[in-house]
Order: C-alpha cells, then sequence, then structure tokens
C-alpha cells in the first residue's frame, strides 16, 4: 500500500492523519477482547487449526460479530490507509475481506459446524459474519 502512495501521489486523499487513530484503537481493542474471551473459555486462537476449538464462544464480542479478530484485522488495515492519506491504499481492505471471506472464514466455518454442528448451525442465524 505505501507503494500506491508513492507511485500515485495525485490520488492522496488529504484526510487528516489524526483519522487513523480511531479505527487503530477500535480494531485492538476488539482483537484485545476477542483473545482474553477465547482465553477464558480455555479454546484455541488459532485461525488456522478450528478442529482444536473446544468450546464455542459466543457471548462478549462474539455475540456482535462472528470473526471479531478479522474485524479487528480489517480495522488495522483501514487505519493504516487514512495514515497513508491514498484512496488507491483502500485496496489492501477491500483485498483482505475478499481473501478472508472466500478462503480462511469459509474453511474455518466449516469445520466449526462439523465440531459444533446445530449449536454453531443457530449461532451462524443469530450473529453475522463480520458485523
Amino acid at each position: 500500500m505505501w507503494l500506491v502512495t508513492e507511485w500515485l501521489p495525485a490520488l492522496s486523499a488529504g484526510w487528516p492523519v489524526w483519522l487513523a487513530w480511531l479505527p487503530l484503537t477500535a480494531g485492538l481493542m476488539l482483537m484485545m477482547l476477542a483473545a482474553i474471551s477465547l482465553w477464558r473459555a480455555g479454546t484455541t486462537l488459532l485461525p488456522f487449526e478450528p478442529e482444536r476449538s473446544c468450546r464455542l464462544v459466543t457471548t462478549g464480542v462474539f455475540a456482535r460479530s462472528r470473526n471479531p479478530i478479522y474485524l479487528g484485522d480489517l480495522l488495522l488495515l483501514l487505519a493504516f490507509t487514512l495514515w497513508l492519506q491514498s484512496w488507491p491504499a483502500l485496496l489492501g481492505p477491500v483485498l483482505f475481506v475478499r481473501y478472508m471471506n472466500r478462503v480462511q472464514i469459509r474453511a474455518e466455518e466449516q469445520a466449526l459446524a462439523l465440531r459444533f454442528g446445530q449449536a454453531y448451525t443457530d449461532y451462524c442465524a443469530r450473529v453475522r459474519r463480520w458485523l
């Protein structure tokens, strides 16, 4: 994303750099709260091994988003985009969401559905994937 701002300076957005602190703070807080919830439940935080999940966490930030850590990641990318002050840098967060939905989250959801069955299906019906 930094290279985009160097190569295409005419597309600079010109918004205030301090705006980056808002999604940065929100993203870090969200990720921290999600990690604490998983830790308290005694289940894994590793996204590449969903089969190691021993409990389905549906409370706290997980009551609002099925993927609060990925949402936090997205907010960090948006903070970086704001810091770069570049419209083309928005491509990073867009590609992140596209990849996560098509590859990572889809695989996790399949594994969690096998692991937790109807409880996970009901959770998916109640809580949105992102927000």
